[in-house]
């Protein structure tokens, strides 16, 4: 179905929906050896960090350790924020095309424990990754800037 356009010909404005998620870097760090935890997702499976939408009465950080544990099979304890992203995209609510305006929290998050076997139905596959070749691994440039701060700051422990 083609949209229709206005007088000018310009199409008519999308309505925007603000969305805000949060995910995180969890480390842990074997020998001399820093490990990330990176989830593989949809068709082609794409590498990134777990991450999901804020519910209704949660705060990022909050979001950040409940999605870690979801996708990853991972507890761990939040250390700080590393970044705040924010970008814009078109897609479906319900059955209308909007304008999403994404906020994406990221912190740093030590693992403590649990099993990377264990994510959820949405995540293809989990696995610890050498901090700089989980770089080179993810999708998305946004994800390879968090994961370089990551680096600094546990570098900084």
């Amino acid at each position: 179905m083609e949209e229709s356009t206005g007088p000018t010909g310009s199409k008519p404005k999308l309505p925007v929906v603000d969305q805000v998620s949060s995910g995180g870097v969890a480390f842990r760090i074997t020998g001399a050896t820093i490990e990330v935890a990176l989830i593989s997702v949809g068709k082609d499976n794409r590498w990134q960090l777990p991450k999901g939408i804020v519910d209704s009465g949660e705060t990022p950080e909050v979001t950040a350790v409940r999605e870690v544990q979801e996708e990853a099979g991972l507890q761990t304890e939040l250390l700080e924020q590393l970044e705040k992203i924010e970008y814009w995209y078109v897609g479906n609510k319900g059955n209308q095309r909007v304008r999403f305006h994404k906020f994406v929290y990221f912190y740093l998050l030590r693992y403590s424990s649990g099993n990377i076997q264990d994510h959820d139905w949405e995540v293809n596959e989990a696995r610890w990754v050498e901090i700089n070749q989980a770089q080179q691994l993810l999708a998305f440039k946004s994800e390879k800037q968090v994961v370089a701060k990551a680096a600094e700051k546990i570098a900084q422990l």
